[in-house]
């Protein structure tokens, strides 16, 4: 059997999130949906694409429920091909220990992953997560404040997405 890749998007209010669906699960999610956003992926996977949206219609679903703040956990299996034995280390133990609505700051992710890698290395890994969200590298903030994000709109979509949460307090002017 040949693997695809199959591709979808949901409309947020951080913009369309797109995924990207193999016959293994969610191998990467984004910010921004687009053709070459897709072909990007593709490429990185090495799979032809496979119009089929059967295939991507539950994690679309999923995260459109997380959105609308009706889903704290995702169901969807993952693919972790496209990370490295020691980002798979780092991001499993993050979506394993790391729950909805709760926060960890770069060194303490270090440490719950089982040491030999630096808290300074864990911002990295966090920025080159290729499945955000669902991965939730938005819930490692800094020790003193939130931290970066590359995702969407920076650190303004991390704010929102920890609001969403609920970690956060909302301010006067956000809005789900």
């Amino acid at each position: 059997m040949v693997e695809t890749v199959a591709f979808g998007g949901v409309e947020t209010p951080l913009g369309t999130v797109m995924v990207a669906m193999t016959e293994r699960g969610l191998a990467a999610t984004g910010f921004r949906d687009g053709p070459e956003a897709r072909a990007r992926v593709r490429e990185r996977l090495g799979l032809a694409e496979a119009d089929d949206p059967g295939r991507t219609a539950g994690v679309l679903a999923e995260l459109a429920a997380y959105f609308a703040g009706e889903a704290k956990t995702f169901e969807v299996p993952i693919d972790w091909r496209l990370t490295s034995r020691t980002q798979r280390r780092v991001l499993g133990t993050l979506y394993a220990r790391v729950p909805y609505g709760q926060a960890v700051t770069y060194g303490e992710l270090a440490e719950m992953s089982g040491g030999g890698i630096p808290a300074r290395a864990i911002g990295s890994i966090m920025g080159s997560n290729p499945i955000p969200i669902v991965v939730p590298c938005h819930r490692v903030v800094a020790g003193d404040g939130l931290g970066g994000f590359s995702g969407g709109a920076g650190v303004e979509a991390k704010r929102w997405l920890l609001t969403l949460e609920g970690y956060l307090q909302p301010t006067l002017d956000w809005e789900m």
